[in-house]
């Protein structure tokens, strides 16, 4: 059983409630409660900072889309996108105990090589790394901050 850690993110009013020896926390974006896990407990984290520091609507989050990548079905953990439907924000999240690692860089590149997807965002609770993608001269650079969504 899984017990919340405190992140290296603002704190939010988690909703969390114990059903049979069970932590269940409310997703905001899915409208209902979750088993809480490590990752769970980040992305809500990230779903409330995202909306509050950086202004991201939650109307336009989508968590856990499904992907074919190289005839494997692949999930993303979050998928952001504008008010023209296009897909601006790519995250990976992990377990706040899980270290962020060059492995984690290639799950998030591998997803994004189908999505093709300007911002990257990479966190486990603990460290967070922003990356800028340029699709056209096939660079990218690492960023201090996200961008606000306006």
């Amino acid at each position: 059983m899984f017990t919340p850690v405190p992140l290296n993110l603002p704190t939010f009013p988690a909703k969390i409630r114990k059903k049979a020896e069970q932590y269940f926390i409310f997703d905001q974006l899915r409208k209902k409660h979750l088993v809480l896990t490590p990752e769970e407990w980040v992305r809500q984290h990230w779903v409330s900072h995202l909306h509050q520091q950086y202004r991201y609507p939650m109307s336009l989050m989508h968590i856990e889309g499904g992907l074919k990548l190289h005839s494997l079905q692949k999930r993303h953990d979050l998928v952001i996108y504008n008010r023209l439907g296009q897909r601006i924000l790519l995250a990976e999240f992990k377990a706040p105990t899980v270290k962020i690692t060059e492995n984690t860089f290639h799950q998030i590149a591998n997803y994004n090589s189908q999505y093709k997807i300007p911002l990257l965002l990479v966190s486990n609770g603990i460290e967070h790394y922003y990356c800028s993608i340029n699709f056209e001269d096939g660079s990218y650079h690492f960023l201090q901050d996200l961008p606000s969504f306006e």
